[in-house]
């Protein structure tokens, strides 16, 4: 969900964009990817990969799409305490950064 949000935003020209990852080279590989379709579609906007939130200081806006998928089994319950932890420090950061963001 995040990467295709991350997509659509740069496609459009919208915004520069930081996508963050707990996984150690995975958003900086998406963030490749997108940056790298920019030309083709006409576009110049700044993406950048991170797994820290340094880099979404001063944001505007945050959209947040973390989260743990849910699995078979799993109740409706189960799924919002196991998120409870990454939105609460997805939440936190966003706050440390960029205290004005909505």
């Amino acid at each position: 969900m995040g990467a295709s949000c991350a997509l659509r935003l740069a496609d459009k020209g919208l915004a520069d964009v930081v996508v963050v990852d707990v996984l150690e080279g995975i958003p900086q590989g998406k963030a490749l990817d997108i940056l790298e379709a920019g030309p083709v579609a006409g576009v110049d906007v700044k993406i950048t990969g991170a797994n820290d939130y340094e880099p979404t200081a001063n944001s505007d806006i945050i959209v947040l799409t973390a989260g743990f998928p849910r699995k078979p089994g799993m109740s409706r319950d189960d799924l919002l305490w196991a998120n409870y932890d990454i939105v609460k420090n997805s939440v936190e950061n966003t706050i440390k950064y960029s205290p004005t963001a909505f």
